[in-house]
């Protein structure tokens, strides 16, 4: 078992899934008017709601929504693949600018969820 998450990382875990989720669906409606290809952008997107579902019911006790193992299993390798990216993003960022804790809230998120992604559904 792990160590509690405190509840202000919860709560700032929350809502950088959240913050995430607005920007992809802004891409996505974006991206239909131009008639993009949409699949990598939607499957990230999809990921991204699995992850919030999963922290959610991890400290909430949220169960309203059920997704199988194969959906939780590929969003947390979608999460995975995402991650180098972030901290590459980091590591470029002026430490102490709102950037630089977006990014470090964000990793912190997507490492919480892959967690609880392991550890409930696995």
């Amino acid at each position: 078992m792990t160590e509690p998450v405190p509840e202000i990382v919860q709560r700032q875990s929350i809502e950088a899934f959240q913050s995430a989720i607005r920007k992809s669906e802004n891409a996505l409606k974006n991206m239909k008017g131009k008639e993009a290809n949409t699949s990598v952008i939607e499957k990230r997107l999809h990921a991204l709601i699995v992850s919030l579902y999963t922290l959610e019911h991890t400290w909430n006790g949220r169960d309203d929504q059920h997704y199988s193992s194969l959906e939780i299993s590929e969003a947390r390798q979608v999460m995975n693949n995402l991650l180098p990216s972030l901290e590459r993003m980091m590591e470029k960022s002026t430490a102490g600018t709102p950037q630089h804790t977006l990014l470090e809230r964000r990793i912190r998120a997507f490492q919480l969820a892959i967690q609880a992604m392991e550890q409930k559904f696995h």
